[in-house]
C-alpha cells in the first residue's frame, strides 16, 4: 500500500478517497497511528488510561479523514493533529478521572508553552513556582507537600477555563494549540495562561509567608 500511495500528498489522497477509493482510509489511518500514540503519551498525565486514549485518538483521526476540507482547513496533518487532540481531551473530561497535576507526574511541571503572543519564550511552570517559593526546581519536584499545595491552589484559585488551559499546557501544548482544542481565540487563551501564572505566584507566595 505504501508503494501504491506513498508518492501522493495527503490532500491528493483525500480527493481520491472522496471519489470512492476506500482503501485510502486504511492507508492514512496506518500512516498517522504514531501521531495518535504520541498524543496519547502526552495526554496520559491528565489521568486517562493509555489504551483508551489511543482508541479515542483513532476516532479523532477517522473524523479528520471524514471532515477535512482542503479549501477551508490547513494541511491535513495540522487538521488531524487538532482532531486527535480534541477527541482525546473531550474523552478525558468526560471520564471525570483526571486531576489537574497528578502527583506521579512531576515532570509535567517542566512543560513549556513555547512563545507568547509577543514572541517571548514562556517559562516553565516549575520555574514560576520555584521563583516564588525561593527554592530551586529540583526541590519543588521532590517535595510532595509542595505538589499537594499546588493542587489545592489550582482548585481554589483558577476558573474552569483556566483549569482547562493549565491541563493542556502541562501536556506540552502551546497556547495556540490550546486555543484550537478548546475552541477559543489565541488572545483569550494566552491571557488565561498569564493569569494562571500570576495567581499561582500570588497564592504560593502568600502560603509561604
Amino acid at each position: 500500500m505504501e508503494r501504491e500511495y506513498g508518492s501522493y500528498s495527503d490532500e491528493e489522497l483525500i480527493v481520491r478517497l472522496r471519489d470512492g477509493e476506500e482503501r485510502i482510509t486504511e492507508y492514512l489511518m496506518n500512516k498517522y497511528k504514531n501521531l495518535v500514540r504520541r498524543k496519547a503519551r502526552s495526554m496520559y498525565i491528565l489521568g486517562a488510561d493509555g489504551d483508551d486514549l489511543i482508541q479515542e485518538g483513532m476516532i479523532g483521526l477517522f473524523k479528520a479523514l471524514r471532515d477535512y476540507d482542503s479549501g477551508r482547513d490547513a494541511s491535513f496533518l495540522t487538521f488531524a493533529d487538532l482532531c486527535v487532540s480534541r477527541q482525546m481531551y473531550t474523552a478525558v473530561q468526560a471520564s471525570k478521572r483526571q486531576k489537574h497535576i497528578p502527583l506521579n507526574t512531576y515532570v509535567s511541571l517542566y512543560g513549556s508553552a513555547g512563545t507568547n503572543r509577543d514572541g517571548e519564550e514562556e517559562e516553565s511552570l516549575v520555574n514560576v513556582l520555584s521563583d516564588v517559593a525561593g527554592t530551586n526546581p529540583e526541590d519543588v519536584v521532590i517535595d510532595r507537600e509542595n505538589v499537594i499545595q499546588l493542587e489545592q491552589t489550582i482548585e481554589r484559585e483558577l476558573s474552569g477555563f483556566e483549569k482547562q488551559v493549565l491541563d493542556l499546557y502541562l501536556t506540552g501544548m502551546s497556547y495556540q494549540q490550546i486555543a484550537k482544542v478548546l475552541g477559543r481565540d489565541d488572545k483569550s487563551t494566552d491571557n488565561a495562561l498569564q493569569r494562571i501564572k500570576t495567581k499561582l505566584r500570588r497564592a504560593i507566595g502568600r502560603e509561604n509567608t
